[in-house]
Order: C-alpha cells, then structure tokens, then sequence
C-alpha cells in the first residue's frame, strides 16, 4: 500500500518525532545487518537531545509527512554530506526515501557523500552513489561497519 506524503523543511518541534523514527528505524530495518549491541549504541534510547537540536539547526533538512501528518522520513545535509536520511520501516519502497534524497541533493554542493549502513547501502548505490571506502566506526566503544559513499555530478 503506498501512503501518500509530501516533503516540507524540517521545523523544531519535529524532533520528538525526528528521534522516534531514528531509533525504531535503526533498530527494525536494520536488525539482520548489525547486533542488537551495535544498534543500541548507534541509536540509544538516551540520545543526545541537544546535540540532535544543534545538528539540526546547522543543517538543511526536512521530513516527510503523510496524509495525517505524521512523520514517515526525515534526512538532512551539510556541505555536501548527507548526515542523516530515515525512513519509517513501514514506508520502505514507497518512495519516501528518494524524495527525501533529491530535495536534499538540490542544490548541494557536489561531490555529495554520505555514510550508509550496510542496509542502505544498495539504496545509495541505485542513486548513483559508489562505494570509496569499507569503515569501521565506533560508537558508544562499540564498532560498526558503514560505506563512505560519493556521488558526483549532477
């Protein structure tokens, strides 16, 4: 079933809902990928309020709504560095993902480059991202594998 949704800049009192996409996001979508360890220390349940609030405040984002309102994806950008791009796991395939992906390509500077988990890597890979680099990355002292991923071009 494809749920209607429309793009609009990210507003500061998204972030309850910004934070609660990221986390059941991270912990459903990509279950099979990483351990439950890895994923509660990429997405802990005490995130780090202001420091989301300050990430997002010095970026370009923007979430996807549905029909009711609800937030169903969000992503932003800096520089040319897609830092975060989430999408509800009941919404995966409908779209929401690649929306979210070209207003926050418009108008950035190129080469973009993004980050991408092992689940999101083939997603980036269909958007003419390539794979430059295999890292391991710590978080919380706890190591994850993830893909330094450019796109260059228009």
């Amino acid at each position: 079933m494809n749920t209607p949704f429309a793009i609009r800049p990210y507003r500061q009192e998204d972030l309850p809902a910004v934070l609660e996409l990221f986390w059941e996001t991270v912990h459903t979508v990509n279950a099979d990928a990483y351990s439950a360890g890895q994923l509660d220390a990429w997405a802990p349940a005490d995130p780090d309020i202001q420091a989301w609030k300050t990430s997002l405040a010095a970026h370009r984002a923007y979430v996807a709504v549905d029909d009711a309102g609800e937030l169903v994806g969000s992503g932003d950008i800096a520089q040319g560095h897609i830092d975060r791009l989430y999408v509800q796991a009941s919404c995966l395939g409908q779209g929401v993902g690649s929306a979210l992906l070209r207003e926050l390509e418009r108008d950035a500077p190129r080469p973009l480059d993004v980050e991408a988990s092992i689940t999101a890597k083939p997603f980036f890979e269909r958007h003419g991202y390539r794979a430059v680099a295999r890292q391991t990355v710590t978080r919380r002292g706890i190591e994850l594998t993830n893909y330094r991923m450019v796109k260059r071009g228009r």
